[in-house]
């Protein structure tokens, strides 16, 4: 079975599930899983890393997958951008930053434009500037963002912008997600921390299993970690993380934390050992959900089945009074 919305048409997809294009995680090959899967892979672009795009690009070898850029970065390897396009990638997405500059770019190289928004204002301007699909991020989801949520902020974006397909993302990770999406007008979701908490997915297999010990009350919004690794985000974007002793340490003295370049050595080679006691684990308020860290198909086709299961009951389960 299967959920056809205006997103699987668009984007030529089984499943209305698409894969967040988490920097350093969402590599080649996890991309390649979803995809192959029925959903639509991401491969994370982060920063910017030319021998790790390329490499990435290559594992996700024939599998039609797209490529994600935090955009305000794009300015430090512009080149980056068309080095991915002359790998002809089915979509490019676009976060956090100005989509006019680059998006006739990604249009006229026959890829799909994806812009991430968290705001009726970049929904106007992802329009404007003839977006393929909207991904409408609320600020539940791991990774950096803005304020609204995403129960309100999805009905917003989709009535702002009614001839394009949809999809929500922030606090989704099973099927009720996505049943709940497809409620509020979205064509679908966008998913990280879930997918995080696979098989395939890059990274240390301890920062996986903080995510299924995890409850989102144990996440933390605001810039701490973008401070401890020197790479602070323009305002208003702030990163959700889960706590640990580093964050309750340094929370509340931020600035003081700016203070200490010792620290900045420290968290880096926490990060590279990984070490997640001192370094940051980057995950959204579902990670309730979260129980097991199985292959990501098998996720792909969990969440949908759940979902197909939630709709197809729903006339059934609730009737209106007389």
């Amino acid at each position: 079975m299967a959920i056809a919305t205006r997103l699987t048409e668009r984007l030529g997809i089984r499943h209305p599930i698409m894969l967040a294009p988490m920097d350093l995680v969402a590599d080649g090959r996890l991309a390649a899983t979803v995809s192959r899967a029925g959903g639509f892979g991401i491969i994370g672009g982060g920063y910017g890393d030319e021998a790790w795009l390329k490499r990435e690009m290559d594992a996700a070898g024939d599998a039609r997958v797209g490529v994600g850029f935090i955009t305000w970065s794009m300015a430090r390897e512009p080149r980056l951008l068309d080095l991915v396009l002359e790998r002809k990638p089915a979509a490019v997405m676009l976060s956090f930053g100005e989509v006019k500059p680059h998006a006739a770019k990604i249009k006229k190289a026959g890829a799909l434009l994806i812009c991430q928004v968290q705001t009726v204002a970049h929904t106007k301007e992802a329009a404007a500037n003839d977006a393929d699909v909207i991904v409408a991020q609320g600020a539940e989801g791991g990774g950096h963002g803005i304020a609204r949520g995403t129960f309100a902020l999805v009905p917003a974006v989709v009535d702002a912008a009614p001839g394009i397909p949809v999809a929500a993302a922030g606090g989704v990770a099973d099927g009720r997600g996505l049943a709940a999406a497809l409620m509020l007008g979205a064509d679908g979701v966008l998913i990280g921390t879930r997918f995080y908490a696979s098989i395939e997915a890059a990274g240390f297999a301890s920062a996986k299993e903080r995510i299924v010990a995890a409850s989102g009350d144990r996440t933390i919004r605001g810039i701490l970690f973008d401070i401890a690794r020197r790479n602070v985000w323009p305002s208003p974007y702030a990163g959700r993380v889960l706590r640990n002793e580093f964050s309750e340490r340094w929370r509340g003295r931020e600035a003081e934390l700016m203070q200490h370049p010792e620290e900045a050595e420290r968290y880096a080679k926490a990060r590279s050992e990984g070490d997640f006691d001192t370094a940051a684990v980057i995950a959204g308020e579902a990670v309730d959900l979260i129980g097991d860290i199985p292959p990501a198909g098998e996720i792909v086709e969990r969440i949908t089945r759940e979902a197909e299961t939630l709709i197809g009951g729903a006339s059934n389960r609730y009737r209106a009074s007389r």
